[in-house]
């Protein structure tokens, strides 16, 4: 596959909590993700950005961590975010990323990897679709979720188990968010989005 043609695939990890799983589950989707031929995999993870918590004005100049994290959202071609839930939503530090952004998320498709107690995230997955949605980004049906993920563990410690489920539903879901992120790219390079 030609360079160009390779999809830049931007991978968020929404928990900045101390002793979170989420660093583990986005190891484990990269070197999925990585294993496909045409995808670039950038590891974003929000503890290590240091983007403030509380928002400026929009008249305001963008903080030099927002400044910083701009191009790497900007350059990619498609989303996945890594989020557990919390109380039946996703975290606030999330949010406050998610909202430092606003054209950078348009007319790029985002994917879910969600992992929680029984819902395995699909309360936080939910809600954030509302919230991509608003933004113009469009948000794929196919999401990976992990309900109680601490059974996947195997005897020998890795994770997940060979036969867990979520290593067929990571197949489907990179491939749907890639058909979509060539067929939106395309139609950015076609014609720019207007909001």
């Amino acid at each position: 596959m030609r360079e160009d043609d390779r999809l830049r695939l931007a991978v968020i990890i929404g928990s900045t909590r101390d002793g979170r799983f989420g660093p583990t589950v986005a190891g484990w989707f990269t070197a999925r993700a990585r294993r496909r031929g045409d995808l670039d995999v950038d590891l974003i993870d929000l503890a290590e950005t240091g983007l403030p918590q509380t928002l400026n004005d929009q008249d305001e100049p963008a903080p030099a961590e927002v400044a910083a994290l701009a191009p790497r959202l900007a350059a990619a071609d498609a989303f996945v975010v890594v989020t557990p839930e919390y109380n039946r939503s996703f975290p606030a530090p999330l949010k406050t990323a998610i909202d430092w952004y606003y054209e950078e998320w348009q007319a790029k498709p985002v994917a879910f990897v969600a992992y929680g107690r029984d819902s395995g995230g699909l309360y936080a997955v939910d809600q954030l679709r509302q919230v991509f949605t608003e933004l113009h980004a469009v948000t794929i049906r196919d999401a990976v979720t992990l309900p109680r993920y601490w059974d996947l563990f195997a005897p020998d410690g890795s994770w997940p188990k060979a036969t867990a489920e979520c290593n067929t539903a990571v197949r489907t879901t990179l491939d749907r968010l890639a058909w979509w992120a060539r067929a939106l790219r395309d139609a950015r390079a076609r014609s720019p989005y207007v909001t």
